[in-house]
């Protein structure tokens, strides 16, 4: 019975050419109902001569049967991999998936190429300022109750700090306008200029205010420049950025380093102008505050107020964003929510 086992499959192994082949034999001989499987287990019904006679053979021809299928297995594996492709060309390519820009990047880079097309420059400054440039050369010293309009990250002074300047603490600045003392220092006017950058301040968050929010302030310095030239440039900068149909009100307002002050306002594009958190419920929403520079700025740095004027405007790219896009919360942006992010 053994002899005939081994004869039929050697026989049959030889015609086995693919592994599905390959697994129906070893189930015919050794699987639970196999050929051989029956007779070792009927071994327990014979007499003990028979058992060992029979038992030590039928071990060896199992072990013999199980070491050609093994060799037999990798073998048609191995020709398996010869014959199959490494690169499938028939198959249809895969899209890369590219990440993209963070839409303040972008706002920030549109605001940037408008004013490029108006013949302004784009200077940048440290976020890590000192008092003198981030308030007292902007007419706001120690004592003057619009200091309290900012609340303040201030920082421990390093030792032999470049920013040193005498009774002068460090902090992570406001705002971009000290960016504007810094350029009118070492540059002589005319000149016009915007200051993008990120700025700091600790105060409460909600849905139009952060702790870190960006900036895009710009200054013109020249002869003879009024507020005409003012409403002229930001009337002209809000009608490309957002459409000649943007609604806009002007209004008096207070800032410490312009005289007189302004405020430009547009129509919320989050309600269509009929109150929401973002505008306070008003329909309207403060996107620039700007005025005529103050003559003890222009003296701080040297300059003649009777010679030379010019204006001052800041807008908070966040909000600006946040209206372009018709954005509810300034929270979002800084989230880290992929789900918001992709939608740009």
């Amino acid at each position: 019975m053994l002899e005939n086992i081994k004869k039929s499959f050697s026989k049959e192994i030889k015609g086995i050419s693919d592994l599905k082949n390959l697994e129906h034999l070893r189930v015919k001989y050794l699987g639970r109902k196999g050929e051989l499987t029956q007779i070792l287990r009927s071994l327990k019904d014979l007499s003990i001569e028979k058992r060992r006679q029979i038992g030590p053979l039928a071990q060896k021809l199992k072990k013999e049967i199980e070491e050609i299928l093994t060799k037999k297995l990798k073998n048609l594996k191995t020709k398996n991999l010869e014959l199959k492709p490494i690169i499938d060309f028939t198959k249809p390519g895969e899209k890369i998936k590219l990440g993209h820009l963070h839409p303040l990047t972008k706002i920030d880079e549109e605001i940037r190429q408008i004013f490029l097309s108006m013949n302004f420059s784009v200077v940048e400054g440290p976020e890590v300022e000192n008092e003198h440039y981030n308030f007292d050369a902007l007419n706001i010293p120690p004592n003057h109750p619009a200091r309290d309009m900012w609340d303040t990250f201030w920082l421990k002074e390093p030792k032999n700090s470049k920013f040193k300047i005498q009774n002068s603490k460090l902090l992570l600045r406001t705002h971009t306008s000290p960016v504007q003392i810094r350029y009118m220092e070492t540059h002589n006017p005319p000149f016009q200029i915007i200051a993008p950058g990120r700025c700091f301040r600790y105060e409460a968050t909600d849905a139009s205010h952060e702790t870190t929010f960006h900036q895009v302030e710009g200054l013109m310095i020249g002869k003879n420049i009024t507020l005409a030239n003012l409403k002229g440039l930001l009337t002209e900068f809000m009608k490309k950025f957002y459409g000649n149909d943007v609604k806009l009100h002007w209004q008096p307002s207070y800032f410490p380093f312009v005289e007189p002050g302004l405020e430009l306002l547009m129509g919320c594009t989050v309600c269509n102008g009929k109150g929401c958190s973002v505008c306070g419920q008003t329909g309207w929403i403060e996107v620039i505050p700007c005025g005529m520079v103050h003559r003890n700025v222009l003296e701080n740095v040297k300059l003649d107020p009777r010679e030379w004027q010019g204006f001052a405007f800041g807008m908070g790219l966040d909000r600006i964003a946040m209206m372009k896009y018709k954005i509810d919360d300034i929270r979002l942006f800084y989230s880290g929510d992929l789900r918001f992010i992709k939608q740009f």
